[in-house]
């Protein structure tokens, strides 16, 4: 979903595919209606990061210089997933954390809702693939990747949504292949309408390690390790969680 890794640090403040058996027609009319569903549902979230998209690019660029924890949870998932495997990072924005993912050696590719986003992310990254593209209804092939990255990209979606999210995820996932999600903690929706001087309508929604956990479970992933923390001092004052899944 939309660019939105380090710009929800700011916005939690509240400032500012087809069928292949017979009937096959159907059920792929009836994936791409449900994918037409989930796009329309997320226009706000869309519209949201088109509207922020530079200042949000310009902002964050260098994010992960300042996060070890999560250089070495990336770290750790490439290592598992194999050297120069493709890996999808979901919700990618401009494309910072896909950029160094493809350098460290994998076959990187990023997913995101906002067109403005892979714009820039592309001009940011050329050597890089991106797609434009919803949690609901990746862009990808039934099991493309050995990696999933999906920092923050969940926080856009509502409990119920995360069910078909995961699901997705399975879906692209190969068989053993690994999934990095983080979230932040709680149970509360949190609403924005400015940013950045532009008008904005975007709902940050906050979930529980057990919760997700049990979305994970739901759809055939199963979560291998799981991790806490607090906020590092130019952070929002929310608590973090990371979970790492395999797909069964």
């Amino acid at each position: 979903m939309g660019g939105r890794r380090a710009i929800a640090e700011e916005i939690l403040t509240g400032v500012a595919a087809g069928g292949t058996e017979a009937g096959g027609d159907a059920a792929y009319d009836c994936a791409r209606l449900v994918g037409m569903v989930a796009f329309d549902s997320h226009d706000g979230v869309r519209r949201t990061y088109d509207a922020v998209a530079e200042p949000y690019a310009a902002g964050f660029r260098d994010e992960l210089a300042h996060k070890p924890l999560d250089r070495a949870l990336l770290t750790a998932l490439l290592e598992q997933a194999g050297a120069g495997a493709p890996v999808a990072d979901l919700g990618c924005g401009p494309g910072h954390v896909t950029g160094w993912l493809a350098g460290q050696g994998a076959a990187a590719v990023g997913v995101d809702l906002s067109g403005a986003m892979v714009e820039l992310a592309r001009k940011e990254h050329p050597a890089v693939e991106f797609r434009q593209g919803d949690l609901l209804d990746l862009p990808a092939r039934d099991g493309e990747f050995a990696a999933v990255v999906a920092l923050y990209s969940i926080i856009h979606l509502t409990a119920a949504e995360l069910t078909r999210a995961f699901q997705e995820i399975h879906r692209v996932l190969r068989p053993g292949g690994r999934l990095l999600v983080s979230f932040h903690i709680g149970s509360e929706v949190r609403h924005l309408t400015e940013w950045l001087g532009r008008d904005v309508d975007v709902d940050f929604h906050f979930f529980t390690p057990d919760d997700i956990a049990d979305e994970l479970d739901a759809a055939g992933l199963t979560t291998y390790a799981r991790l806490e923390r607090g906020h590092h001092p130019e952070e929002v004052e929310t608590r973090r969680g990371y979970l790492m899944a395999h797909r069964r």
